[in-house]
């Protein structure tokens, strides 16, 4: 047995799970079915190993004729085996002990093989078919049910996969904070040393937290995926069987498989990613009775976690561009995704709230507020009635989210956004002279975030856009 299993795994194509045919080789030394490998590839739209990812260096492998050799040598093998195996049950498999004979009826209704001498008249008004026809139909209910269960462990090994880019993404944002809160305390004088430690360690503690959480899903998605890939075997392995071994305990399989196929699917945990805002957001100001003359306090934090990745953010997290390279980052649920947005690090549930944006000479750019829900996936229209209240700028024009333009007596360099949450206002101004751009008036029932949209800058002097510190 412990052979069998040997080969059957050193034979087996990683993609189909069965005995290679026509086997094909990889420079990473991996091997798959040649119409496997080919379909795979259709379906990736790329040329990269499907175990490995490492890009293969030839469109058309050629079959590897040593491992084709083996593995029809032992698929043959298996085939005669089988067949003996057959052979040998349909002597003893037999249905009525009065009748000995293998069952050519099957009952619907109850379920269950009919003798068609001494048990039929039992079922005449039932549903009776002949059994090759019963398990046809039911194997075929089978293998949809193991298509649910190989959809369903794709599902998981997709999560899986996002999970490991925000394990290794979690890693850099650990260095990279660590990096700046070292470089913010620094400026500090040494008697600030045991506020600094302290941050890093609550940074630390955070990565080492939100690591054991995702380490926890990371194992029930294992666990799932183990589950699954068992029940995928039980399925398979039901479906080699003859007729009667198969009536006898197909019921037991397919109500695992189709248990387990209705298991809700895998969902991404938020907050898995650091919250580096928390540790950056205002460091300076939360020690400003000892360092007042060296403080600069930001009135909102942009959150990394949110940013496209198209999106650049500076150390301090108070400003934006958007630059020429996609960056390789998770798609947490946080993240936007469909356009060049960033969201505020903290949200307003009540009160009044104010801060500038200066926004230069930047010739494409949108500022206001969202609410929490938001979508950050799909297409969403800048509008109240997508939860968001914006003032945009392009192409020399100030509009709100109706397409109405704003009277400015001048290319203003700096908006000041207001909030009065409780009164259900939004409004802009040129805050140079409080000239009044437009205002929204709703009423707001989630949190809301301050939001940024940033344009290409094209050939613009200015590319960035930056917070600015106002008090309302």
């Amino acid at each position: 047995m412990a052979e069998r299993a040997l080969f059957e795994n050193f034979l087996s194509c990683h993609v189909c799970s069965e005995t290679f045919r026509d086997p094909v080789s990889l420079s990473c030394s991996h091997s798959f079915c040649s119409s496997c490998l080919q379909k795979f590839w259709e379906q990736t739209t790329n040329k990269n190993c499907p175990i490995c990812k490492r890009k293969s260096s030839k469109d058309l492998p050629n079959v590897n004729f040593t491992l084709k050799e083996l593995a029809d040598t032992f698929a043959q093998r298996q085939e005669d085996k089988s067949s003996e195996t057959v052979k040998k049950k349909r002597k003893v498999d037999v249905f009525c002990n009065d009748h000995q004979k293998e069952p050519e009826l099957f009952c619907v209704d109850e379920q269950r093989a009919v003798c068609p001498v001494c048990d039929f008249s039992l079922h005449q008004s039932h549903k009776v078919v002949p059994v090759e026809e019963a398990v046809s139909d039911l194997k075929e209910q089978l293998k949809s049910d193991l298509k649910s269960l190989q959809d369903k462990r794709n599902k998981y090994k997709q999560v899986e996969e996002t999970y490991n880019e925000v394990i290794q993404h979690s890693k850099k944002q650990l260095l990279s904070t660590e990096r700046q809160i070292r470089a913010e305390f620094n400026k500090l004088q040494q008697f600030l040393k045991e506020e600094e430690e302290s941050r890093l360690a609550a940074l630390r503690e955070e990565e080492e937290q939100k690591g054991r959480t995702i380490s926890r899903e990371m194992k029930m998605i294992e666990e799932q995926i183990s589950s699954l890939s068992d029940s995928i075997c039980a399925v398979e392995e039901e479906l080699q069987k003859h007729s009667v071994p198969f009536l006898s305990s197909y019921k037991d399989t397919q109500s695992r498989a189709r248990a387990q196929s209705s298991v809700s699917d895998p969902q991404l945990v938020s907050g898995a990613l650091i919250d580096v805002a928390k540790h950056l957001g205002n460091l300076s100001f939360r020690v400003w009775e000892t360092m007042k003359e060296k403080v600069h306090f930001s009135p909102v934090i942009l959150d990394p976690n949110t940013a496209n990745r198209w999106l650049y953010l500076s150390d301090d997290l108070t400003s934006v561009r958007n630059g020429d390279t996609k960056q390789q980052l998770p798609d947490n649920p946080e993240r936007n995704t469909k356009y060049p947005t960033v969201f505020g690090s903290e949200g307003f549930s009540s009160g009044k709230h104010s801060w500038e944006v200066e926004v230069g000479d930047h010739p494409d750019w949108t500022v206001g507020l969202v609410k929490e829900s938001v979508d950050r996936k799909g297409e969403c229209s800048g509008s109240p009635k997508y939860g968001i209240w914006r003032l945009k700028y392009d192409s020399g024009k100030y509009t709100n989210c109706v397409g109405q333009t704003g009277t400015v007596k001048k290319s203003l360099q700096r908006i000041r956004v207001q909030l009065d949450y409780d009164r259900g206002e939004v409004s802009f101004y040129d805050p140079e002279d409080m000239t009044h751009i437009c205002t929204y008036r709703d009423t707001f029932t989630e949190k809301l975030f301050p939001y940024f949209n940033i344009g290409n800058a094209g050939d613009a002097k200015t590319s960035d856009i930056k917070i600015c510190q106002t008090e309302i």
